[in-house]
């Protein structure tokens, strides 16, 4: 027999108490949900409601992050640096002092001197001034380093090339915009002050651009969230021709790969410096994070870089960029896991095992590459000429180019793990060709007596090519002592520039 609810009420009154009190908590619960959902929405709107009006090149963040505080918080947690993965870390590591052959790859070049782990966006500016590599100028002595050098480094720069031009910008030694260059990469490098729209302010990669025919005005808002990344995070080189000074440029004319680039450089006899042991012209790779992204897995399947290092993240009814930028292994549900499955303990691992594969492979070329530096300076004493030299010097240039081209973007392993196996493969090969070269010079001078110092320490390393390291050291010390607070000194005069209004 079946029951009607009329029924059943008719005949058992308790059930109608039971029938109202399931209503109203239904109802009840439908109250909170609908209140929820009008609470999320309306914090959605008005979260971004301006609330303060600030010069389109503002180079504070700390204004910008009035109108946008979950952004700018999540920024500046990029101070914390106590992350580390299988290799890497997010802290000044002195990386000549975990390799010294570092400072013989580099030997006559400034990295010989300091090397350390880039710590990221907040510690840009202390950094690049701290670092031995730009010196220790003084009033009368300027840094060996060009003004282009703090292009990546300052959310002033924006402002300065509008107020000096480009190439105004980039003339001059590294000391004399110091005072200008305070604040550390910020909002206005990537971002429209009134849209907040991406925006490219760096003029080398709307000029690397233009050069292969395309607007990049034309790019789609997936592609900026890699582009305002590739302002900086490339291979770059400084370009003195045709009346230029120090003019950022973006050697992509040919294409991106390493090959191109090295036909790119050769074909005007470029080098970055001259070796101070093997005097081979060589090549300084700077950091190929977007290049080398271009032939990656990810890329191919149309991720950004913002996708796997400033993840989506929500919060009451807002979801928004993090902007603490880091390794995707740090958050791995919020990074990896969006598209795999596996646990994090499997992707981590996963990731580590192809590390393992490049750094093996790295660690042959850089072995090969120190004794053949070695050997081609033994070539020049016994008395070996420019023209038995020239393809052996060249063969050391394309590989250590080729091993630096891999090392010195941190995560390339990771970005493309196939094309950074091929590229240390290729400058292996080359450097070995390099090495059979020069025991036929050996052969036919009769001396095959190569002597290698001790180069088991950064200080052994650095002693055995003439650094004085403690005396660098001494004289940037006094730099800091007495140059830079007469450069925070110049910067409080011109702060009034920049205002900040209540709307």
């Amino acid at each position: 027999m079946k029951w009607s609810i009329k029924q059943l009420v008719e005949t058992k009154p308790w059930a109608g108490w039971v029938l109202f009190f399931i209503t109203s908590v239904f109802v009840f619960i439908l109250g909170l949900l609908a209140s929820s959902i009008i609470e999320r929405r309306a914090e959605a709107q008005f979260v971004y409601t301006l609330k303060v009006e600030y010069d389109p090149l503002e180079p504070r963040s700390d204004i910008w992050g009035q109108n946008f505080p979950k952004e700018y918080y999540s920024y500046i947690q990029t101070a914390d640096t106590t992350f580390k993965s299988l290799f890497n870390v997010s802290d000044d590591e002195d990386l000549l002092e975990s390799n010294p052959k570092f400072v013989i790859l580099f030997a006559g070049n400034p990295f010989s001197r300091d090397y350390n782990h880039a710590r990221g966006h907040f510690y840009a500016v202390i950094d690049v001034v701290k670092t031995l590599r730009t010196g220790a100028p003084n009033d009368t002595t300027p840094s060996p380093q060009p003004n282009t050098c703090w292009t990546c480094k300052s959310s002033d720069v924006p402002r300065l090339i509008n107020k000096l031009g480009v190439q105004g910008f980039y003339k001059g030694s590294f000391d004399k915009l110091g005072h200008e260059c305070v604040n550390y990469i910020g909002c206005v490098d990537c971002h429209d002050a009134k849209t907040m729209n991406l925006k490219i302010t760096r003029p080398a990669l709307i000029e690397a651009f233009q050069r292969l025919g395309k607007d990049i005005n034309k790019s789609s808002h997936q592609e900026m969230r890699s582009l305002v990344c590739a302002q900086c995070h490339v291979e770059y080189f400084f370009d003195n021709r045709d009346g230029k000074e120090k003019y950022l440029t973006f050697p992509w004319d040919s294409g991106f790969t390493v090959e191109a680039m090295e036909r790119y450089y050769d074909a005007f006899a470029f080098s970055d410096w001259k070796h101070a042991i093997s005097k081979a012209p060589m090549l300084k790779a700077q950091h190929t994070e977007y290049e080398m992204f271009l032939f990656g897995v990810h890329y191919r399947s149309g991720l950004a870089c913002a996708d796997c290092h400033m993840p989506y993240k929500s919060e009451g009814g807002v979801k928004y960029t993090d902007h603490h930028i880091t390794s995707p292994l740090r958050y791995i549900s919020r990074t990896c896991q969006v598209c795999h499955r596996e646990s994090e303990e499997e992707l981590r691992n996963r990731i580590y095992e192809r590390q393992k594969t490049i750094k093996e492979l790295r660690n042959i070329l850089e072995n090969e590459l120190v004794i053949a530096h070695f050997e081609a300076k033994h070539a020049w004493d016994i008395g070996s000429n420019e023209k038995e030299m020239q393809p052996v010097l060249q063969l050391i240039r394309q590989a250590q180019w080729r091993w630096d081209f891999v090392a010195c973007g941190h995560g390339n392993a990771f970005h493309a793990p196939l094309e950074s196996a091929r590229i240390l493969g290729n400058g292996i090969a080359k450097v070995q060709e390099a090495r059979r070269q020069l025991q036929r010079i050996f052969a036919k001078y009769n001396n095959f007596d190569v002597k290698i110092p001790d180069i088991s320490t950064k200080e052994k390393a650095q002693k055995a090519i003439g650094i004085d390291y403690e005396k660098l050291k001494r004289d940037k010390q006094e730099f800091m002592k007495n140059m830079v607070p007469k450069w925070l000194e110049k910067a409080k005069e011109r702060e009034a520039k920049y205002y900040i209004k209540n709307v």
